[in-house]
Formats: C-alpha cells, sequence, structure tokens
C-alpha cells in the first residue's frame, strides 16, 4: 500500500484552478493534501492560449503558464503531487470514515477528506483540425475568448441553451455570427430564442453541420453542408465556438456519489458536500452552468474550508 497505509486527511482528485485552489487553502489548514493530477494535469486551461478574464492579471496570461503558476503555488506549500489517474475509489458511508482512492491494483491510498476536481470536458463534432486547432481560433467557451475576436465574424455550433447564449454574448461584440443548428429547430428556452430572432447580425443556418475547417496553422474559415438544400457554402471567420454540451468526468463515481441526469456531482446548496460524509465536489465537475476558471477556483476553496470543517468534528 502507498504510504505506508497512513490515512491522510485530505486527497485532491483533478489538477485544474479548482484542484490547487483547494490545495492551497487545505495546506495552510495543515491537512498535508496530496493532489492526483489525473489525465490531463493543468485541466482544461492547458488546451487555452490566453486567460484574459482572470483577476489579477491585467495583461493577460497564457492559459499553460498560469497552471505552471498555480502549480508552483501549491507545491510551495508543501502540497504532494503524484502524476497519475484515479482507477477506481471506495467511498464509506460513515461519518469520520476511511476513503480508499486506488491508484492502480496495488496502490491505494486511505484518507478520511476527499475533493473532487476532477473537471469536464468539451463535446466535440468530431470533424479533422478540430482538436489541433483548439485555442488557435476554435474555441468551446465564448466567455473566455470571445473578446479576441471583437469586431470580428464568427460561428457558433449548436442549438441548446448554452449555444444561445452564446451567441448572444458573441452578438454584442462581432460583427457577424453564423449559428449552425443541426436540426431544423432549436432545444433552447423560448425567451433565449426569442433574444436570438431579435439580433440583426445573427445568421441562422437550420439543418446545418461544418464538414470542413479550413486553414494551415489557424482557423480561417469553415465549409457549412445544408442538408434540406444539399448545398455548401464556405465562411471566412476567425473564430469557430463549439457549444453541443459538456461531459463531467465522473466515470469513477458513478456508483460512489450521487449524480445529476447529466452525470454532474450533486452537492448541497451553496455548499461543497456531495452525497458522501467527508466527500467535497468542486469546479466544473458540479458545475454544468458557469464553467469559467474564476469560479473553479472559488469553489475549491470553499472544498478546503468546508473539508477542514467537517474533519474538526472527527478528530
Amino acid at each position: 500500500m502507498l504510504f505506508k497505509k497512513k490515512i491522510q486527511d485530505c486527497v485532491i482528485i483533478g489538477s485544474g484552478p479548482a484542484g490547487y485552489s483547494s490545495a492551497i487553502y487545505a495546506a495552510r489548514a495543515d491537512m498535508n493534501p496530496i493532489l492526483i493530477t489525473g489525465f490531463q494535469p493543468g485541466g482544461q486551461l492547458t488546451t487555452t492560449t490566453d486567460v484574459d478574464n482572470y483577476l489579477g492579471f491585467p495583461e493577460g496570461i497564457n492559459g499553460n503558464d498560469f497552471m505552471k503558476n498555480c502549480k508552483k503555488q501549491a507545491e510551495r506549500f508543501n502540497t504532494k503531487i503524484i502524476n497519475q489517474s484515479v482507477n477506481h475509489v471506495i467511498l464509506s458511508n460513515k461519518k469520520g470514515g476511511t476513503h480508499r482512492i486506488f491508484l492502480d491494483k496495488k496502490k491505494c491510498i486511505e484518507s478520511r477528506g476527499i475533493i473532487v476536481a476532477t473537471g469536464s470536458r468539451p463535446k466535440l463534432i468530431g470533424i479533422n483540425k478540430e482538436k489541433k486547432f483548439m485555442g488557435l481560433g476554435v474555441s468551446c467557451c465564448a466567455t473566455c475568448d470571445g473578446f479576441f475576436h471583437k469586431d470580428k465574424d464568427v460561428a457558433i455550433i449548436g442549438g441548446g441553451d448554452t449555444a444561445l447564449e452564446e451567441a448572444n454574448y458573441l452578438a454584442k461584440i462581432c460583427q457577424k455570427v453564423y449559428l449552425i443548428v443541426r436540426k431544423n429547430y432549436f432545444k433552447a428556452s423560448k425567451i433565449l430564442q426569442y433574444h436570438i430572432y431579435k439580433k440583426n447580425n445573427i445568421n441562422i443556418l437550420f439543418c446545418s453541420n461544418v464538414t470542413e475547417i479550413i486553414g494551415d496553422s489557424f482557423l480561417e474559415g469553415i465549409k457549412i453542408f445544408n442538408k434540406k438544400k444539399g448545398t455548401t457554402q464556405t465562411v471566412f471567420i476567425s473564430g469557430l465556438f463549439i457549444a453541443v454540451g459538456h461531459i463531467p468526468n465522473t466515470e469513477i463515481f458513478q456508483n460512489e456519489l450521487e449524480l445529476d441526469k447529466r452525470g454532474y456531482i450533486i452537492v448541497k446548496k451553496g455548499k461543497t458536500m456531495t452525497s458522501k460524509p467527508g466527500v467535497f465536489a468542486a469546479g466544473d465537475v458540479q458545475d454544468p452552468d458557469y464553467r469559467q476558471a474564476i469560479t473553479s477556483a472559488g469553489t475549491g476553496c470553499m472544498a478546503a474550508l468546508d473539508l477542514e470543517k467537517y474533519l474538526s468534528l472527527y478528530e
């Protein structure tokens, strides 16, 4: 067994802003946190070129550099970082009980407290250059990256609430917005549809798919196929926003924690407590709405404070 069977106070699963924020607060509270980075150390921000909306960086910061800074700060407070993924967990139902985190068949960490910060991943549409140009014109977050396309032409793929919210946001700052919808109707709420139809610079393309991304080193345009007309058109844009949903990284918790119908961890309202005592959730894994680095970091702080209070009751 890893760590000579010593029972830990705090194990953090995930290494995005939520994970590192909780690590810093947990370390400063003498919980000696262990952070397990997972399959994508640093989380989604490592695929973002510039972070321009995080408080305290007036000139913005590269996503990779930002996450390296977070890691260094956590290490400064002696957070132990393990560059592995969690294979499975066995969570106790008992207050003050011990949870077991398995890295593989032989390595297991036992802890009275766990902070789940495994995040979520965007659904992609599966076309060539989609991943290659992520951060180079392709994005899954208009709130994060829309500013870089101010007064330019952009496109959004999706017909649900998220897509229409992002289209509404981009229409305020961009010259033209192409809204590409696979079906012949919106899935979004009526009020969102109402606002979209009022915007003069949104061009709605129903029954349409993006079939090709144009560009060599970065996004320059896209080809759009209209299934109803059987025609293909090329539009030149500076940004393509994919808004067809997110998938929370909760596969290892499906039989251990209470999840909603989309797979997000359910937490107590206004808190980070999950359905198991001593297990807390922070960041995108419990937040289908905001999905911002700054809100993830905030809930990471909350989770560490909630865990500290929980441990004080069972010393």
